[in-house]
């Protein structure tokens, strides 16, 4: 039997005890190399004995991958990274390109892994949000009331940004912790503050913090389902109601790793549910007046999904460049000549369209686009108890006309 021939590539985790901490495996392919790429902190931890090559990585990292290997090819590669380099590191930009087949990943624990025994805290129970390269608002979306969290820090300013991020979201009382340096002889773990008492002076770059999350009594409970609050959203108005909006959610079906095109975002509330339903699922809003669309990105951030991308402009004028999308929600604009047949052709099989209307016009365009293309035609009513006098009677919201289809 013929050997397998070595991969181009080898990546090797290495932690902040630097050459003394990597397996023997690891340091004989760090000899071998002919060529060691890594971050400058990273080369600074090898020894005179690794003679390869040191290349640091350009900035910004991800584009020049392709590049740079090319410039090598047919020499020993070595990659160096942070602990584990498929956890939120080098390793998935490398087999991005290369495939999978020709990368060998010598991992290292990770600093998630370090904390989690540090503190005692099951892997399984808790959840890690990155913002290394990523806005801070993102955290938003992951605080909910008992969750333990380990961020990954920027730098050294991440806790700071971290503890007024929590009091900003009404998570004051949160108990946080700096972890820096795991797997090093020097590690240190910061006594716990609670974020509104947060005034622990910038430390070590490299850290992590771990967040015991606890809301304040006056703050406003946001759940992980959709139908957040109506007063969740700056608006004028132009906003899916909370219980109309969790019908829509429903029919929409958001599921990891989908793409949605909120059309006529007015607030940009199904987009921003849409999003807080797993990190990885993405949403574009097309809205076509500014001032709405600036508003739709301030709730977004608020909310926790900075990435929600916002198109300014008319529909379907705008759509032709936007990526193929899994749903389709049109919550305005549907008299805009052809927008609905526009949407209908974008998506794939298997695509949901959504659509609501409160209007006779739009609701003549629904009945006709079910006759064309199927699905299913609701009227959703809601009622609110108000005031009548010293009495209490049902106020009645305009009803909404949902048509709701999946491409076969």
């Amino acid at each position: 039997m013929n050997p397998v021939p070595s991969p181009p590539v080898t990546v090797v985790g290495i932690g902040a005890d630097g050459w003394d901490g990597i397996p023997d495996a690891s340091r004989a392919v760090l000899r071998d190399a002919q060529v060691v790429v890594g971050g400058p902190r990273q080369l600074d931890l090898l020894p005179p004995e690794c003679a390869g090559e040191r290349i640091a990585w350009p900035s910004p990292l991800r584009p020049a991958v392709p590049g740079l290997l090319a410039a090598h090819a047919g020499r020993r590669i070595a990659v160096l990274a942070s602990g584990d380099p498929m956890f939120y590191g080098i390793g998935r930009a490398l087999t991005d390109v290369l495939g999978a087949g020709a990368v060998h990943v010598l991992p290292h624990p990770s600093s998630v892994s370090y904390a989690a025994a540090r503190l005692g805290w099951p892997l399984e129970d808790v959840e890690v949000v990155t913002l290394v390269g990523r806005p801070a608002p993102r955290l938003a979306a992951a605080l909910h009331h008992g969750r333990r969290l380990l961020v990954l820090s920027a730098d050294a300013t991440t806790p700071a940004t971290v503890a007024a991020l929590l009091r900003d979201r009404g998570f004051g009382p949160s108990r946080m912790r700096v972890l820096e340096r795991l797997g090093a002889p020097e590690e240190h773990t910061s006594e716990p503050s609670t974020a509104d008492d947060w005034t622990r002076p910038p430390g070590d770059p490299l850290n992590l913090v771990a967040v015991e999350c606890r809301r304040a009594s006056d703050a406003p409970h946001l759940g992980a389902v959709p139908g957040l609050p109506d007063d969740a959203y700056e608006h004028d108005g132009q906003l899916t109601k909370r219980h109309v909006r969790a019908a829509t959610l429903g029919m929409l079906a958001p599921a990891p790793g989908e793409l949605l095109w909120d059309i006529g975002g007015g607030s940009g509330s199904v987009a921003i549910e849409w999003m807080r339903v797993h990190p990885s699922c993405r949403a574009v809003t097309v809205e076509r007046d500014p001032p709405r669309a600036e508003r739709i990105a301030r709730n977004a951030e608020r909310l926790g999904v900075p990435g929600l991308k916002v198109v300014t402009g008319p529909a379907p004028d705008v759509l032709g460049g936007l990526p193929s999308p899994d749903a389709v929600f049109v919550g305005g604009g549907l008299t805009a000549p052809g927008l609905l047949d526009v949407c209908w052709e974008a998506l794939p099989a298997g695509g949901r369209l959504v659509a609501n209307t409160v209007t006779l016009e739009s609701e003549a365009l629904l009945a006709d686009a079910r006759r064309r293309y199927g699905g299913e035609l609701v009227r959703l009513a809601v009622a609110h108890a108000v005031p009548v006098g010293g009495f209490t009677g049902w106020r009645q919201a305009m009803p909404v006309t949902q048509w709701a289809v999946r491409k076969v």
